[in-house]
């Protein structure tokens, strides 16, 4: 076989493009090979299981990039709102500044759901438990900081959602900007 016109992590980011433009669903192999550069049976080499493996492996690649530059910051060194502002910076460079939808979002709906269940909810739980530690850390009760935690996941996740359907990203700038006061409020 000869060798991939791009290495295994451009690929994946190159499938994660698609799935954040048009859902798992919408992702046909057809729109995944030419955005790839390779063809549907090199596509099929690198995941047998067609669009399903690539899915996964763009979830594991997603978890990978949260771990190192989301999870591991909010429980690093630093003061609770350093680390919240640290949060921020990565996930508004992460979205483009909401001009981005998220693979997560994507891929709980339609029928992704049922076969991506236990790593989306690994990722969320892992975020939520995170933001919850940090909370945890600045002096908050733990019920009260992991509330807080899911709260904010959720205004982030909708965020992105309502910026990409009012076409408006200054609803996901003002969502960020308002998170320090609401987590640590």
């Amino acid at each position: 076989m000869p060798p991939a016109i791009h290495p295994r992590d451009e690929i994946i980011q190159r499938l994660m493009r698609v799935i954040r433009r048009v859902g798992y669903d919408g992702a046909s192999i057809s729109a995944l090979s030419k955005a790839t550069g390779l063809g549907k049976s090199s596509l099929y080499h690198h995941f047998p299981n067609g669009k399903h493996d690539m899915a996964r492996a763009v979830l594991e690649h997603l978890a990978e990039f949260l771990r190192a530059q989301l999870f591991e910051p909010l429980r690093g060194a630093g003061t609770p709102k350093r680390r919240v502002e640290a949060m921020i910076s990565t996930l508004d460079a992460f979205y483009a500044e909401g001009h981005e939808s998220c693979v997560l979002a994507q891929l709980v709906l339609g029928s992704a759901r049922a076969g991506f269940h236990a790593p989306l909810r690994m990722i969320f739980s892992e975020w939520i438990d995170a933001l919850a530690d940090l909370l945890v850390d600045a002096g908050i009760a733990r019920a009260t900081a992991r509330r807080r935690a899911e709260d904010a996941v959720v205004r982030i996740e909708g965020a992105l959602v309502l910026a990409g359907g009012l076409g408006d990203v200054g609803v996901f700038a003002r969502t960020l900007k308002q998170l320090p006061a609401t987590l640590l409020g």
